[in-house]
Formats: structure tokens, sequence, C-alpha cells
């Protein structure tokens, strides 16, 4: 089984474009671009980074190393060259749980499974099925996902230092806001943070215009000593190069040793394991329905197409690696990704950049990366912002289908108050229910009497689950006459509750001591009746239209069934 799973792997590759620039276009003006665009990212990497890895309840290098290892992995092979993944919010408020009550030991062993997982998704390609997500839904998690990176800067409002660890949700922490004049300095800063960087491709495509808003603002704020909070208030990110750390302790007791960060290491035993593959579950889910959704909205904007397997096993490389690294995990980051493609990042090299760049500020850098303003960073982020909700949904909710608005409203909300994952698959499912009733109430037959005195019901619409009822109420057995043929020319038999439906149908007029045919069977629904039993004659004549056959049907095949 191995041996075939291997074999069946090498002939269909997951790991297909691993090219750091596409076409080979590897000139000056691209580099410079490519290097510029990953560095603005890893400037607005750090405090989200940091703000994330509060609420996880996890110390800052914590989140800072995620980022830098995910973001490093993801470049080099994800699916979709531009995209940007680090540790998020979205992940970090299901693991302040985890934390809490099992230690940072526990987390880094989720991470190393739920990577796990995420790699046997890519293998097994399920990430086709994000296929499957509406455009309402997608609206829906971009707008939530731009209210929920607005929530996250909020606590850059706070006073440094007065954040609760593991409290608030989204990485907005509990804390003491600021007040009067500091107040009114970091809203002056953002604001003109904002406006340098609306203006700047108005005047020069040389530097990212993020950029020039970060090191405008950096520059007066330094020069002038202007008394607002900086990175380094908010942590040291002052660290060394991240090294392998093993979180499981093979004794079988957790308390004969302790972890990098002082809790208890995880014990290998079936009991971690049950205790941690929830959360794994959990996390896998949401970082590969927020990464898929997010390379989505990238292809969208560059242009390109697939990669949704490769990214899957890319997430689940860079996780599994990370928990061995004392990350804590992460997957793509909208906000940042957008940062990048605003900045002209196309290839992996802006991707590498960024987590270079981060790895130097850890290593060496942290003096003066933390004299940054924050306002500057979230004056960035407020512009990342503006550029991801989706403003037209507002136009889109007033003239589409009462349901698709519903939709865009509930996945939006769901998103910010709960998670993603839940967002996206409540979205999912409300969509697929209402598309079922609508084909449910569009089932009707038009019926005409053969010179030989047969009444024809020529039906149109599918037979599924949700019209069998309607497809029931079409026939009188009553009042037609000895032979009735059901055309299905205009319809498809679905699924079992359709073959139930045909099989007490012909059991009404059984009873009436009546006949029933069944005629235009297409290849599938042929299939689907042969296997279940109920045709008399064997004929694949009739799914090809050339000879309209007549199907006696076999009643008491599926009978008893409730």
């Amino acid at each position: 089984m191995t041996r075939s799973f291997l074999a069946a792997l090498a002939k269909n590759p997951v790991l297909t474009n691993l090219q750091l620039v596409p076409d080979g276009a590897y000139t000056a003006s691209r580099w410079r671009i490519e290097v510029l665009s990953g560095l603005t990212v890893a400037l607005a990497l750090v405090p989200e980074a940091v703000a994330f890895a509060f609420v996880a309840g996890v110390h800052p290098l914590v989140g800072l190393y995620a980022a830098f290892i995910v973001g490093l992995i993801t470049a080099l092979i994800g699916g979709r060259p531009g995209m940007i993944s680090g540790a998020t919010g979205a992940l970090a408020v299901v693991m302040v749980a985890l934390v809490a009550q099992h230690g940072v030991e526990y987390l880094f062993a989720t991470v190393i499974l739920m990577g796990l997982i995420q790699i046997a998704v890519g293998v097994l390609k399920w990430g086709k099925f994000i296929r499957l997500v509406p455009h309402p839904v997608m609206l829906g998690f971009v707008n939530g996902l731009a209210i929920v990176i607005f929530l996250a800067q909020l606590s850059q409002f706070q006073k440094p230092g007065t954040a609760e660890h593991g409290s608030g949700g989204h990485g907005m922490a509990a804390g003491e806001w600021l007040g009067g004049a500091e107040l009114s300095l970091m809203l002056a800063l953002t604001v003109l943070t904002m406006g340098i960087i609306w203006a700047t491709p108005k005047v020069t495509k040389v530097v990212p215009a993020p950029l020039a808003g970060i090191g405008i603002v950096a520059l007066l704020v330094i020069a002038f000593d202007i008394p607002v909070p900086r990175v380094g208030d908010l942590a040291e990110i002052a660290g060394g190069f991240p090294t392998f750390h093993n979180p499981f302790s093979f004794a079988g007791n957790a308390s004969v040793a302790q972890g990098i960060y002082g809790d208890l290491l995880a014990p290998l035993t079936l009991e971690t394991f049950w205790i941690i593959l929830p959360y794994a579950l959990i996390l896998a889910a949401i970082g590969l329905i927020e990464s898929l959704l997010t390379l989505n909205l990238v292809g969208a904007i560059t242009g390109k197409r697939g990669g949704a397997s490769q990214e899957c096993v890319a997430q689940g490389v860079a996780n599994t690696v990370t928990g061995f690294f004392g990350g804590m995990g992460g997957c793509a980051m909208i906000g940042q990704s957008m940062i990048n493609v605003n900045s002209g990042g196309r290839t992996r090299i802006a991707g590498i950049a960024a987590a270079l760049f981060l790895l130097t500020f850890i290593l060496v850098g942290a003096p003066v990366i933390e004299q940054i303003p924050l306002a500057a960073l979230v004056g960035v982020m407020f512009m990342v912002v503006i550029g991801t909700f989706a403003w037209n949904s507002f136009n889109i909710i007033r003239k589409a289908p009462r349901t698709d608005a519903f939709v865009i409203i509930l996945v939006t909300i769901t998103t910010v108050m709960y998670d993603l994952a839940t967002a996206v698959v409540v979205g999912v499912i409300v969509s697929a229910l209402a598309y079922a009733w609508q084909n449910a109430t569009r089932i009707h037959a038009k019926t005409h009497t053969t010179p030989e005195g047969a009444k024809v019901y020529a039906i149109d619409g599918p037979l599924f689950f949700g019209s069998t009822s309607g497809f029931d109420e079409l026939f009188t057995p009553a009042e037609d006459p000895s032979l009735v043929v059901i055309d299905f020319a205009d319809s498809r038999v679905a699924d079992q509750s359709a073959l139930q439906a045909i099989e007490a149908v012909a059991a009404r007029y059984e009873a009436e001591g009546k006949k029933v045919q069944l005629r235009h069977l297409s290849h599938d629904c042929h299939e689907l009746l042969t296997n279940a039993g109920q045709l008399m004659v064997d004929s694949d004549d009739d799914p090809d239209y050339a000879i309209a056959v007549d199907y006696s049907v076999k009643t008491g095949q599926l009978a008893g069934g409730h």
C-alpha cells in the first residue's frame, strides 16, 4: 500500500512550481521591488507577531520565530508566490485555552500534529474543494478579516505593558487606553502615515508606499523625540537564532524535564495525543481555510490560478518544522499579503526577503527596529484594512438575492465573533441549503397522452432529496391510464432519495394495477438505477438518446428503509 501511495505521488507531484521568479525575469528592477516589498512586510510583521503571541499567552519570540519559519518555508515552496504567511490572530485565539491549561510545550506538539494533518490534506489534494466556497462567502471572509485586522490594531492605542497575556480576541488584548496628548499624537502620526502612503504613488514608485510611510514617520519621531509608543515599548524582540527543540518527553512522565520557557514537556503518550488532537484539527482547518481563501484573493489580483494542494503541503511543512523550533505556527496573512502585493511583490523573493529581514531584526537589528513608532505600523495596517474591505459589497447586498446578501453579512459577523473556519463552514452550509431549496422548488412536469393511450410525464428539474416531495405530488395514479411513462429528458436522478421516490411512485401505480416506465435516462441515471436493481431492461441505448427505450421499474428494491 505504501509503495502504491508513493508511486501515485510520484506520478502526480504536489510541489510543481518552485521558481523564484516566473520566466526567469531576474532583472535589477524586479529584485529592487521584491526586496523593498519584503522589507516593508517584515516591518509590519513585528508588532503583529508580538501581539498575537500575547493573545496566545506565550513569549513574544514564539510569535516572531513562527513568523520567520512559516514565512520562509511557505515563500520557498508555497502555491502562490507573493503570498505572506506567519503567526495569525485566527490561530492565536484557539491556542490560548491550550496554553493556559497545559503549557507552551503542548502548543508546540499541537503545531507539529497540525502540520502533519495539513501535509496529508495537500498530498490527498483536498485543497481543490476550496472551489466550493461561493462568492458571497468570499466577500464575507474578506470583510470579516478586514474588521479583524482593524480590531487587532486597537491594542496599539493602549499603554505599553498594560495588556494582559491571553486576553481579548484577534490581537485586541485588554489593557489601559492612551489618553490626552499621547493619544492625540498617536492618532496624528497614524493619519500622517496613511496620508504618505496615499500620496507616495502619485510622486514616485521607486520606493513602496508603505515603506515610505514607515520611514518618514519614524525619522520624524526619532529626530524630534516625539513621546509616542514604539516597538520596543511593546516587547523586546532581540533573540538568538531559533534552535531545534523537541517538545516531547520520552520518559512517559512530564515531570522529568522542563521546556525552553519553563513549562513541562509533553509526554509522548496516547493521553497527550487525545489532548492535542482536537486543537490540531481546528488549527489545521482554520489555517488551511484562511490560506486557501487568501491564495484565491491574491491570485485574483495577480492573475494566477491553481496551487491549492501545493499551498496545503507548504503550510503543513512550515508548521511541522516550526513546532520543532519553538514557534506557535501560522498560516497565510491577508494583511501582510496585501501589503506585499500592493508594494509590487509578485514572486517568492519578496516572501523570502521578508523572513530574512525579520530574522535580522531578531538577531542584530532589534535596537533600530524597536525605535519605530507603533503609529507608523498602525497606519500601514489601517490602509490595508481600507484596501482589503470589499466596499462594493454594500452595493452587492442591495442588488443581490436576499440569500446571498444574508450569507455575506453572516460570514462577516461570524468571522469577527468566532473564527474563520466556523464562518466559512456556516456560509457554505447556508449557501448549499439555499441552492438545494431553489432547485427543490424547480421540479415540475408537462403531461400529454400518446396515440396508444399512455400518459407521459415529462419531468423538468433535478430529482434529489430536496425535490422528492414535489416529485411525488406530480402524479395521480387513480386517474391515470394503465400505462404511465416518466420522461427524464430534462431531469436527472441524483441520489438515493430520488431512487426511493421513483420506487414509491411505481408502487402507487402498482397498487392500482397500473404500470410505470422510465424514458430518456442519462448515463449516470441509468447506472444509478441499474445498481439499485430498479430497471427491468438493461440497455445502454437510451442514455445516448439514439433509441427511446422505456424501462420498467422493479418495486420493493429499497423498501423498508426510513
